[in-house]
This record gives structure tokens, C-alpha cells and sequence, in this order.
């Protein structure tokens, strides 16, 4: 080897050195609170421990993850509201919820958009959940991106729902949310809101009949002990967002910004394969521990979203038309090219 290569190798490493103690100079000891409302048997919370594990990793043992699982830290809107005062760190949190805040995340929620998860993945992907991602700032958060949760199913514990005509009557809990609660009297069902943790109760009471979530929520908090009939109605695709409080990010150096979003993009396969591997053995297990499954015929889904469908353009109405011009164009483009 010349002497001027090994000039240059030595410098070479020299400089790597150098980048490398700035990098970790980067890095603060942390202590990152991330809450959600599910329980450590789901999905969301197998994400968050990947999420947790790859950080750890990447900070050098640094920047450490604390869950709090099952609404340790309070409801959505409590731990919402924590992130903006900067008195909690993160949080997976529904679009549903995040429609208190900027309205336009309530278009997810319009039922019957899509028939496959890559669907649902697709607009959270794409242009349109890019941009709602982008209104959050303004409000005190960071959206890293979204996760999936699965197709949302009714339960209850009066009768199959196998058409339109089933629902009629019936008091569903449903999440505190306008498209919610007036897709669901489309339906000509009592819709009652109610907080998540409130719901068991409710159920075993008979407060009201039923509910809606996906299969994997449905088996976590034993509803199956309470709610004797589950139709796959596949309503609505439920996706989190995953929220870093603003507060707390702009604290945060570059490099740490930039390992948590390393993190977030490296977790979000897995939290999707095991979303995917999750819904198949929640469907099973339910069945297996009573509950009577039944599917809905497509000539019935395709009643079902006629119903709703004044419900979509009251709502859209009331909300910027470039946003809603933006959704449309998005549900259009992916139903003609995902499948």
C-alpha cells in the first residue's frame, strides 16, 4: 500500500470517528412515554415494543421507550391533549379521534371505502393521509405515519346481522364521532357514544346490545364473555397514527428525530404482518369460545353503503373542499388500481 493511500484510509477513518462521537454527542439518555388504549396482547402493542427495540438499538441504549398499555394515561382525548401540553411523549392514537382536532381525519371513517387492507394502506400512504399528516404541527403534534388495526365488525347480543333490516333497534356503542353515530342511524340502530373504557360494563349490563371493532380488539377484551354474535360487517378500516407530542420533538436533535423516524418506518412491517396474522387467530379464537361468526352476502354491503352514502356528502359538505376533493380522488384512484 503507498503512502498516500494509507494517508487517505487513515484520514478516512479519522473523519468516520469524528461523524460518529458527533452523532452520538446527538443522542440524549431519554425516557420516551408512549400510551395507547389496547391491551399488550395487540398488535398496536407489538408494534410499540418493536418500535422500542429497534430505538433502543439505534440510540446506543440511549433513548429508552415506556409503554403504557389499556388507558393507563387515560382515554385518547386525554392522552391527545397531553402530547400538545408536552406532559407525554407519544402516542397511537385513531383518526377518529384526531377528528377533534382537525375535522378532515374524520373522511377515514367513512364506512365502506375499501374492501382490502392494501386498500386502507394505500390512502394512508398516499397523498391524502401525507397531507392530513401535514396539519398536524400547527397543532402541537408530529405524525410519524399510521398503522393498521384491522376492519371494524359489529357484535351484540340480540341476533345475526346478515342485512340492512338487522340493524334496526339495536343500541350500539359506538365511537364519540359524527360519521359514527349518524352512519349508524343511517342504519336505523340506536347509536349510544361511550368511552372505550366504560364498554365491558356496558356489555355485561346490557346497557346497550353491541359494538363495533376489529376482530383483535373484540378477543383482547374478552367481549365474547358478554356478546354472543359477531357479523363481519367490515364497515370501516380502523388506522392509528402514530403522534410524537411537538413539544417534546422540538427538544429533540436532528439525529434523534431522525432514529425515531428510522424506527417508525422499520416497525411498520411488522406491526402490519402481525395486524394481519392477529385478525386470522382473533376470528378463530372467538369462534372457538362460542361466538357465532356469519358473513355478510356483497348484495347486502352494497345495500349498506347506499344508506350511508347522504350521510358522506352531509358530512363532506361541512368540511375545506380541497381536502375532501383530495379524498375523493384518492378513494377513486385506489379502487380502480389496488386490489
Amino acid at each position: 500500500m503507498s503512502l498516500l493511500v494509507r494517508a487517505l484510509s487513515a484520514t478516512a477513518i479519522c473523519v468516520a470517528l469524528t461523524v460518529g462521537a458527533s452523532a452520538a454527542d446527538d443522542i440524549q439518555e431519554r425516557t420516551i412515554r408512549w400510551g395507547h388504549l389496547n391491551n399488550t396482547d395487540h398488535p398496536v402493542s407489538f408494534g410499540v415494543q418493536k418500535f422500542a427495540e429497534i430505538l433502543l438499538a439505534k440510540s446506543g441504549g440511549k433513548m429508552k421507550v415506556r409503554e403504557f398499555a389499556a388507558s393507563q394515561l387515560g382515554n385518547e382525548l386525554q392522552q391527545q391533549s397531553a402530547l400538545r401540553g408536552g406532559t407525554q411523549e407519544m402516542l397511537s392514537a385513531s383518526t377518529t379521534s384526531l377528528a377533534t382536532v382537525v375535522p378532515e381525519f374524520g373522511l377515514i371513517d367513512f364506512p365502506f371505502l375499501f374492501n382490502t387492507t392494501e386498500q386502507a394502506d394505500a390512502l394512508a400512504t398516499g397523498k391524502f393521509g401525507n397531507a392530513m399528516i401535514d396539519t398536524l404541527p400547527s397543532k402541537g403534534l408530529i405524525g410519524l405515519g399510521y398503522w393498521g388495526l384491522g376492519f371494524r365488525n359489529v357484535t351484540n347480543s340480540t341476533r345475526p346481522i346478515t342485512k340492512l333490516e338487522d340493524f334496526s333497534g339495536l343500541k350500539l356503542r359506538v365511537i364519540p364521532n359524527p360519521v359514527y353515530l349518524e352512519s349508524f342511524s343511517a342504519f336505523k340502530a340506536n347509536p349510544v357514544p361511550m368511552a372505550f373504557g366504560e364498554l365491558y360494563s356496558a356489555l355485561e349490563t346490557r346497557t346497550v346490545d353491541g359494538q363495533e371493532n376489529p376482530y383483535t380488539v373484540i378477543l383482547s377484551n374478552k367481549f365474547y364473555e358478554v356478546q354472543k354474535y359477531v357479523s363481519a360487517t367490515n364497515h370501516t378500516f380502523t388506522l392509528n397514527i402514530i403522534l410524537v407530542s411537538k413539544a417534546f420533538w422540538d427538544k429533540l436533535s436532528p439525529t434523534e428525530q431522525k432514529l425515531m423516524r428510522e424506527a417508525y418506518a422499520e416497525s411498520r412491517g411488522y406491526q402490519k404482518e402481525q395486524t394481519r396474522l392477529q385478525t386470522e387467530k382473533a376470528l378463530a379464537e372467538l369462534q372457538a369460545k362460542g361466538m357465532q361468526y356469519n358473513a355478510i352476502a356483497p348484495e347486502e354491503t352494497e345495500r349498506m353503503r347506499k344508506a350511508v352514502q347522504p350521510v358522506a356528502d352531509k358530512i363532506s359538505a361541512n368540511l375545506r373542499p380541497e381536502t375532501v376533493k383530495l379524498f375523493n380522488d384518492e378513494v377513486e384512484r385506489i379502487r380502480k388500481d389496488v386490489k
